[in-house]
C-alpha cells in the first residue's frame, strides 16, 4: 500500500504553492506530525502533515483498523504581520495527534480546543472544524482506503464557542457571515451573539 503522506503534500503543494517553512512535532506514542507554511499576500496558512498517516479510528472499537476509515489534515489561515500567529504550529499539531492520543475522529461541526491561547495573546483557545473540499479538494486514494480531507479550522473566541455548543456550528457559521467577521483576522472580536 502506498505511502499516503508524499501524496498528501504534493496535493497541498499543487493548492498552496510551495511552502516557506516547516516544523516537526512528535509527542510521546504518536507519529510525527509536521506542520507547512504558506504565505500567499497577506495571508499565512498552516496545514498539517501527518494527521492522515493512518485512518482516525473508532473510539469504541477494541482494535483500530489500519486501512479503513476517516483520514485528514488540518488548516488554518490568519492575516500575516498582526500577531505572532507562527506559535500556531504547536497547538496545530496538539489537534492533529488527537485521533491518536485521544481516539477521536475530528469532523465538520466538531469544536476543538487546546485549553491556551492558539499563539500569544490570541483570543482564542479553540476552534470550529469546517467543510472540506474549498481551499484544497480532497485527495482520493486507491481502495479501500478512504480519502484524505483537508479540513480548515476557524478559530472562536471561548463566548463564540459556548454559543455554538447550545445553537450547533451551522448557527455560529451564519452569526459571522451575517456580521461580516473576518475569521483570518489573528486579533478579531468576538462575533455580537445576542
Amino acid at each position: 500500500m502506498a505511502d499516503v503522506l508524499p501524496l498528501v503534500e504534493a496535493r497541498l503543494r499543487s493548492a498552496l504553492g510551495e511552502p516557506d517553512a516547516r516544523a516537526a512535532v512528535t509527542f510521546l506514542g504518536t507519529d510525527r506530525i509536521e506542520v507547512l507554511r504558506f504565505t500567499d499576500g497577506d495571508i499565512v496558512r498552516y496545514a498539517t502533515l501527518g494527521m492522515s498517516a493512518q485512518p482516525m479510528g473508532d473510539p469504541t472499537a477494541m482494535l483500530a483498523d489500519p486501512v479503513k476509515g476517516p483520514r485528514a489534515e488540518l488548516l488554518i489561515s490568519v492575516r500575516a504581520g498582526v500577531a505572532d500567529a507562527d506559535k500556531v504550529l504547536r497547538p496545530l499539531a496538539v489537534l492533529a495527534a488527537s485521533p491518536q492520543v485521544e481516539g477521536v475522529v475530528v469532523a465538520p461541526g466538531a469544536s476543538l480546543d487546546v485549553g491556551e491561547p492558539l499563539w500569544p495573546g490570541a483570543p482564542f483557545t479553540s476552534v470550529l472544524v469546517a467543510e472540506p473540499g474549498g481551499l484544497v479538494e480532497d485527495l482520493e486514494l486507491d481502495e479501500p482506503l478512504d480519502p484524505v480531507h483537508f479540513l480548515p479550522l476557524l478559530p472562536m473566541t471561548p463566548n463564540e464557542a459556548a454559543w455554538k455548543r447550545v445553537h450547533g456550528a451551522q448557527a455560529l457559521q451564519e452569526r459571522w457571515l451575517t456580521n461580516g467577521t473576518d475569521l483570518r483576522d489573528p486579533s478579531r472580536k468576538s462575533v455580537p451573539l445576542e
